[in-house]
């Protein structure tokens, strides 16, 4: 298979060469001898990983795995690019697919691996767990008879999960219960929602975890909720929090951005060649209709987030407020490799609609809030960026920002420095410059 994937390949690029040839006599002999040259060395280093793999089959202390051999050259290969391209083997690909799309078969419970057990953090309300009556602070010790001492957190979800209608037995050992207690569940679909909202009294608040496949709908439906919660001449304007959300589907943050959007530009992509321009444009129609916008982001804000925080910020919608995000202005591309898994590429660089690149420099908020932090958490909330990542595509400017930013969010909104500033701001309790944005401002398109 390997051989004559490459076989192919080669074929591909031979045809190419002669096309080009043909049709393009302006190409001088020296060019043409440069190609084939730098061809050349592309086979003998080729030549080179076949005798290494060779000589490890024939001579390594053991008998080695041809195909794990194969797997870890592939894996190498692509996280020498940069930090966010990757192998998929099937399995870590069906994952990734599940994590998209934020719907899986399985029983709706929340797990976490503590001190070699299996925990439950809490049951998803509505689900086949939560109804067969799991508790939050329950071990799971087996799943269908099958102990689960000593396999990986990733193994016993993988247990745990299944097709829909399928049944399930957990043993679990729960506090004062003098014996293991056993459930039989049936798996069903799980949806994990990416967005959550709730009204701040006249000020409308929207949590957006990640952008999976049920983003755009999830924001839609809390705007929907949000306008019937309160009254319109009572709204004051909306809060969209992206702090710690490490970003996710590309063009989710498109629709998300331009829901908020009447016109003009959301983001270009640029890759190899710099006249392959992508534009991703608004269309007319901004759901809130015009009420004033807030959004917070911190150090772990990245990806899908900065996209649309970027597009907000140019365009003048939204005041950013909050901690610089985390610098990942990269575009990543899933190739599936058939029954061998996939993998994830970096295909682009990504642009606001200024034309700014935020790669290892992340977004700087209109308005900085740094967070109040308990004395035991100063050494620990703080996010170093994409600039500090081994490997990571560089600033085309060469002005990255090493420093590390702020990623807190206190447990109980009423220390949450950041959302009370948003608030007060809202409803007019606090002013400052930079809220709302100044409209005439000129405005990318």
């Amino acid at each position: 298979m390997i051989r004559r994937f490459t076989l192919v390949g080669a074929g591909v690029v031979l045809g190419a060469a002669l096309m080009l040839v043909a049709t393009q006599p302006r190409f001088s002999p020296a060019s043409i001898a440069n190609a084939a040259s730098a061809s050349t060395d592309v086979y003998r280093q080729l030549n080179l990983f076949g005798d290494v793999f060779e000589r490890i089959r024939s001579d390594y202390v053991d008998q080695p795995d041809d195909a794990k051999l194969v797997e870890a050259a592939i894996k190498s290969m692509l996280t020498s690019l940069d930090p966010h391209s990757e192998y998929l083997p099937p399995d870590k690909q069906r994952d990734m697919n599940v994590k998209t799309r934020g719907e899986f078969g399985g029983l709706g419970i929340q797990v976490l691996m503590e001190n070699g057990a299996v925990k439950v953090v809490s049951p998803i309300e509505g689900t086949p767990a939560q109804k067969a009556g799991v508790l939050s602070g329950d071990v799971i010790t087996a799943v269908d008879g099958k102990s689960l001492e000593g396999v990986t957190l990733d193994e016993a979800v993988d247990r745990l999960r299944g097709p829909i209608n399928t049944p399930v037995t957990l043993t679990i050992k729960r506090a004062n219960a003098e014996k293991p207690l056993e459930f039989k569940i049936v798996r069903d679909r799980i949806v994990i929602p990416s967005v959550h909202w709730r009204a701040e009294g006249d000020v409308g608040y929207i949590k957006v975890n990640e952008f999976t496949e049920n983003t755009n709908d999830g924001l839609k439906n809390a705007i929907d909720e949000l306008s019937k919660d309160i009254p319109k001449d009572k709204l004051k304007g909306y809060i969209i929090d992206l702090r710690n959300n490490p970003g996710g589907l590309f063009d989710q943050s498109i629709m998300v951005a331009d829901d908020f959007l009447d016109r003009g530009e959301i983001v270009s992509t640029r890759g190899r060649d710099p006249d392959k321009i992508q534009r991703f444009n608004a269309r007319s129609g901004d759901l809130t209709g015009g009420k004033p916008i807030i959004v917070l982001v911190n150090g772990g804000s990245a990806s899908a987030s900065e996209i649309v925080a970027g597009a907000l910020q140019d365009h003048r919608r939204a005041t950013i407020l909050g901690t610089r995000s985390f610098g990942k202005g990269s575009v990543q591309t899933i190739i599936p490799l058939g029954s061998n898994g996939a993998i994830r590429l970096t295909t682009a660089r990504y642009y606001t609609p200024s034309g700014r690149s935020i790669q290892a420099k992340g977004i700087e908020p209109d308005i900085e809030v740094v967070q109040d932090v308990p004395d035991n958490l100063k050494d620990k909330v703080e996010v170093k960026g994409e600039a500090t990542r081994a490997g990571h595509l560089k600033a085309e400017d060469g002005k990255e920002q090493l420093a590390p930013s702020q990623a807190y969010v206190p447990e109980d909104p009423k220390q949450d420095k950041q959302l009370n500033t948003a608030l007060e701001l809202l409803r007019g309790l606090q002013a400052n410059k930079n809220f709302p944005p100044n409209p005439e401002t000129p405005v990318p398109n």
